[in-house]
């Protein structure tokens, strides 16, 4: 059941509409940029030009993802009430995230098992905190990416994907992504998760 968390639902209303023409935006030209549509835009526009529009909407979309979130956060509706052992269970799907965000760039092991580590990657991270969080502004940031991750991914499988820079690969790859990436989960724990957003994972 909804429950209006704020006094203003005016307010929250209009949360939802900035959240939604963010994740448009963001999610919007992070599709073109992997359904095959970049190489057409690349030949009309030219890669200058098309690389900054890219930019320009990508961070006018997170911007707005940001904004709305936030204002959302302060006029919240509850769609559900985690219990105690869905965070536990969302602290321990987070762990595989950072290495494999890592592997995209590292060529590996991981990298050939997974096939697209970043699109894995982001479909934790987004199931992970729909478990930890109920609010509707919630369910719809994270669910909205997890939705973008499986379309990609199906997308995927009709074509070759899209060759990105990376390093060369190397034995050490996969221990560099494991290491660096458990380290990096332990600062967000620590520190960083509470910088950022403001609420504490622990």
């Amino acid at each position: 059941m909804l429950r209006v968390g704020g006094a203003s639902c005016q307010a929250w209303e209009a949360s939802m509409v900035v959240l939604i023409i963010g994740l448009v935006l963001f999610l919007g030209v992070h599709t073109i940029a992997v359904a095959g549509l970049r190489d057409a835009a690349l030949q009309r526009m030219g890669e200058g030009p098309y690389k900054g529009l890219y930019s320009l909407v990508s961070a006018a979309g997170l911007a707005a993802i940001v904004v709305g979130y936030g204002m959302a956060r302060s006029q919240p509706i509850v769609a559900w009430l985690p219990p105690v052992w869905a965070r536990h269970l969302s602290l321990t799907l987070m762990l595989p995230v950072f290495p494999l965000l890592l592997a995209a760039y590292l060529p590996g092991r991981i990298q050939r098992a997974t096939k697209h580590p970043m699109l894995l990657a982001t479909k934790i991270w987004a199931t992970a905190h729909l478990l930890a969080n109920g609010m509707v502004h919630d369910l719809l940031l994270f669910g909205g990416f997890l939705a973008w991750a499986v379309a990609v991914r199906v997308s995927l499988k009709r074509r070759a994907p899209r060759a990105i820079a990376m390093a060369p690969p190397t034995p050490a790859n996969d221990a560099i992504a494991v290491v660096a990436g458990l380290a990096l989960y332990l600062a967000t724990l620590w520190r960083v998760h509470l910088w950022l957003i403001g609420v504490a994972p622990m």
